[in-house]
C-alpha cells in the first residue's frame, strides 16, 4: 500500500479528535443477538488486550487481562466465550474509560465503545436470564425509599442498618455485604422540607440560563439527603434564581440501566419525560442534585431514544447545578460577597460528573470564596451505585477507593466533599481523617452565612 495521506489515516494507532456518542442500537434485532454479542466482545476485548491503558481504572479490566493471560494461547480467542460475562459483571459503566483513556473511541475507525458494549451485555444476561431478588430490589429505589419511609418503619430500617449482628445476617441471605455503608431513611423528606422555602423571584435570563430552574429532587436527594434540598434553595435563591421542584418524578432509571433492564428504563423516561419536558416549554432549567441522574438525561437516554424530541429537548436544559451557578458567574451574575472562608477543602470529582465534560465547575466556584484551597481529587470512588454494597465486588470498591482515601487522609482536610453523596460516604467509610462528608451545595451555603 502506498503510504498516502489516506492510508495513514486508516491506519493511525490513535486519536486525538474529541469522542463522539453514537446512539445506543437496542431495538434492533442484533443488538440482542448472542452471536453477535460474542463477535463483537471478542474483537473489543481484542484490541484492550493490546492496549491495557485502562488496567488502573476499574476491575473490568484486570479481569479480562487476567483471563487473557490464564488461557492457553495468551490471546483472546483463548478465553471462554462463557467467560465473558465475568468482565461484563465488573463494569458499573462509570464511563470513565471511554471519556478519559481510550484512544480507539469514535470517530476513530475502531469504534470501541466499552461502556456501552458493556450495557448491551448486561441487557442481554437481563432479558436472557433476569436478576437476582438483591439486585432488583437495590434498583428499585423509588419502592425501596417509599417503604423504608413509612412511619415507624424508617427508625426500624435506620436501626437495622446499623445494627451488626442483622448486617451479617442481611449479608449471608440477600448478599449485602456488612461493611458498605448504606443510606438513612428520612420520612421528612425533601418534598416536605422544601414546602416553606419556596419563593415567587423574577426570572433574568443570562447567557444560556434562564434564571428559573425546576429542581428534579431524584430518589436520593428526596429520601436519604433531603436537607440539600435545603442548600440548593437557600443558594439558588440567594443569587436572585427562581427555584421549584418538579411537580412529580420517578427515578431517572440509572440504577435499572446498570442492571441491563432497558424495558424498565423505558418506564421511567415515560413517567418523567412529559412532565420535564413541558417544564422546558415553560421556561424552565433544569438541575438536580446528584451527577449520575444528571448524565441519565444529558447522556444515556438521549442515546437510547435518539429519535425521541422530547428527550432531546430535556437534555438540552440539563444542567449540572455548578456548572449554572458557573454560567451565570461568567455573566456577572453570582452572588460573591461571601460571609465566611472554608479553608482546606478536599474534593472527589464523581465520575458521572466528569465525563460530563464540563471541567471542574464546583471547585472553580467554591475557589471564588475567600479564605478557600479546593483540591481537588480526580480518581473513582469505587462506590457506583449497588457496586460497593454487594457482597461479591465491595472488596473490590474498596481496593479502588483506596488510592483516593490515601490521598484525601495525607491532606488532612477542613472539609471533605463530593458531587456525589454516596461516593462521599464510601470514601469517608474507608477514611481515618473524615468524620462528615458533606457535599458542595452545603459549603456554599455555609460561605454565604445562611
Amino acid at each position: 500500500m502506498s503510504d498516502t495521506p489516506q492510508s495513514k489515516e486508516r491506519t493511525r494507532e490513535g486519536s486525538l479528535e474529541a469522542p463522539t456518542r453514537h446512539p445506543v442500537d437496542w431495538q434492533s434485532e442484533d443488538f440482542w443477538n448472542m452471536d453477535s454479542l460474542n463477535t463483537e466482545l471478542e474483537r473489543v476485548y481484542d484490541i484492550c488486550h493490546g492496549c491495557r491503558r485502562c488496567v488502573s481504572l476499574c476491575n473490568a479490566f484486570p479481569t479480562l487481562f487476567d483471563l487473557v493471560d490464564e488461557s492457553d494461547t495468551f490471546e483472546v480467542d483463548g478465553v471462554d466465550k462463557a467467560d465473558y460475562q465475568k468482565v461484563v459483571e465488573q463494569c458499573y459503566l462509570c464511563d470513565m474509560c471511554y471519556m478519559s483513556k481510550c484512544p480507539y473511541v469514535p470517530p476513530h475507525e475502531w469504534n470501541v465503545d466499552f461502556p456501552h458494549l458493556m450495557l448491551r451485555a448486561k441487557a442481554v444476561n437481563f432479558k436472557n436470564n433476569g436478576a437476582s431478588f438483591r439486585d432488583r430490589t437495590l434498583t428499585s429505589t423509588d419502592t425501596v425509599a417509599k417503604l423504608a419511609t413509612i412511619p415507624l418503619v424508617d427508625v426500624t430500617v435506620n436501626a437495622l442498618n446499623k445494627n451488626a449482628p442483622f448486617r451479617k445476617v442481611l449479608e449471608s441471605t440477600l448478599g449485602v455485604h456488612h461493611a458498605a455503608p448504606v443510606p438513612t431513611y428520612h420520612r421528612n423528606t425533601l418534598r416536605k422540607r422544601v414546602k416553606t422555602l419556596d419563593k415567587v423571584i423574577a426570572p433574568q435570563q443570562q447567557g444560556r440560563t434562564t434564571g428559573k430552574v425546576a429542581f428534579y429532587a431524584t430518589c436520593y436527594g428526596n429520601y436519604n439527603s433531603p436537607h440539600l434540598g435545603e442548600d440548593f434553595y437557600q443558594v439558588f435563591q440567594h443569587n436572585g434564581i427562581h427555584i421549584e421542584l418538579v411537580p412529580k418524578e420517578a427515578c431517572c432509571g440509572m440504577p435499572k440501566l446498570e442492571l441491563g433492564d432497558l424495558e424498565s428504563v423505558r418506564e421511567l423516561k415515560e413517567a418523567n419525560i412529559p412532565v420535564l419536558a413541558k417544564l422546558v416549554d415553560e421556561g424552565f432549567d433544569l438541575i438536580a442534585p446528584i451527577p449520575s441522574c444528571v448524565l441519565m438525561y444529558k447522556q444515556e437516554l438521549p442515546l437510547l431514544f435518539s429519535d425521541d424530541e422530547d428527550v432531546q429537548k430535556v437534555k438540552k436544559a440539563f444542567f449540572d447545578p455548578f456548572e449554572y451557578l458557573f454560567l451565570r458567574h461568567k455573566e456577572g451574575a453570582f452572588n460573591t460577597e461571601f460571609k465566611q472562608g472554608l479553608g482546606d477543602v478536599s474534593y472527589q470529582v464523581a465520575c458521572h460528573l466528569r465525563v460530563q465534560n464540563i471541567g471542574l465547575k464546583t471547585r472553580d466556584i467554591l475557589n471564588l470564596v475567600p479564605d478557600t484551597e479546593v483540591v481537588a481529587q480526580e480518581r473513582c470512588s469505587g462506590h457506583d451505585g449497588t457496586y460497593a454494597v454487594k457482597k461479591e465486588t465491595h472488596d473490590f470498591a474498596v481496593k479502588i477507593g483506596r488510592p483516593i482515601v490515601k490521598k484525601v487522609d495525607l491532606q488532612e482536610p477542613d472539609h471533605f466533599i463530593s458531587d456525589c453523596p454516596m461516593a462521599a460516604a464510601h470514601i469517608a467509610e474507608l477514611s481515618e481523617k473524615v468524620d462528615k462528608p458533606e457535599h458542595p451545595m452545603t459549603l456554599l451555603r455555609m460561605a454565604y452565612g445562611l
